[in-house]
């Protein structure tokens, strides 16, 4: 245990500040999508861009098409978000029957596509592990541009199999970064909660 964590302080110590200022942007990004606030989106689109260069070093290639896709969907959170309704801001919601629907044909479609491209076109050594991060995360940032309360469990699962695929990959400070995630999620999770029980109190458009 004491070699472990020795092994671990010294990779901290010899992170390189992209990485550094990745995680520091997504902690950021994290606690104020926690708080329901759009700003989220603006941290997020800098730190996956950081993110990128540190993952394709390490050849988590699906974690990179992952954050391409993060990129995308926080694009589109933030214009959902802010502009699709000029008169009131979408609703927090939980998912309907159809959603759902869609959530597990990302899900699934996802991990087969992943799976595939890591096994076959890929010199990736943890293409099972690397897909089921991605494709659940996939379906966790859906739900989030849709302001779906279960975007949180979905991106816990994922950050449940991230977290030890990443302590195995070295990438200590990203692994922290996810355990914090998680955390963070549960509180989200939580908030949002609340923020629902608040919104039967006034009109609010409903996606």
């Amino acid at each position: 245990m004491t070699e472990f964590t020795e092994q671990v302080s010294a990779a901290l110590a010899a992170t390189s500040w992209t990485e550094r200022f990745a995680v520091g942007f997504s902690v950021v990004q994290v606690i104020l999508s926690s708080r329901n606030k759009i700003s989220n989106y603006f941290f997020g689109i800098v730190s996956i861009i950081l993110t990128i260069s540190v993952l394709f070093q390490a050849r988590l290639y699906a974690e990179i098409l992952l954050h391409v896709y993060y990129f995308v969907m926080s694009v589109y959170g933030l214009w959902y978000w802010k502009y699709r309704f000029q008169h009131a801001e979408v609703a927090i919601t939980r998912c309907s029957t159809s959603e759902w629907r869609v959530v597990w044909a990302i899900v699934g479609l996802g991990y087969i596509a992943l799976f595939l491209f890591l096994r076959y076109l890929t010199d990736s050594d943890v293409p099972v592990f690397d897909a089921i991060v991605s494709s659940t995360a996939w379906a966790g940032m859906w739900l989030l541009a849709k302001r779906k309360i279960e975007n949180w469990i979905l991106l816990n699962i994922s950050n449940f199999i991230a977290i030890p695929l990443l302590f195995y990959k070295e990438l200590y400070l990203f692994a922290c970064l996810t355990i914090f995630l998680f955390i963070v999620a549960i509180v989200g999770y939580l908030n949002w909660r609340a923020m629902m029980k608040k919104q039967s109190n006034r009109p609010a458009y409903v996606a």
